[in-house]
């Protein structure tokens, strides 16, 4: 996007104001476009064509859940006193 650019100038006729405003309607319009299908690329869904790329998200999604079911499982075993239950002795 272009910097903001104040344009300072003494009209001298309703022409020249009418010309100016039509030159600033055009250009809000052409931005107005190129936003909208940036704003659309950015949130558009990719489709996952090839097995190839459905097969690695299982792969990765069932890793991360594994690694989550471990980290869990960690933190429960290692802060058991909070919840007050505690380790039976052997005797």
């Amino acid at each position: 996007m272009k910097p903001a650019i104040k344009n300072i100038k003494d009209y001298q006729s309703l022409d020249e104001i009418r010309q100016r405003k039509d030159e600033v309607l055009k250009d809000l319009q052409k931005d107005s476009t190129q936003f909208s299908t940036l704003w659309n690329e950015i949130f558009l869904k990719k489709d996952e064509t090839s097995k190839a790329d459905y097969i690695a998200s299982l792969v990765s999604n069932g890793i991360m859940a594994f690694d989550a079911f471990m980290l869990i499982r960690k933190l429960m075993n290692g802060y058991r006193f909070f919840s007050g239950k505690r380790k039976k002795k052997k005797r």
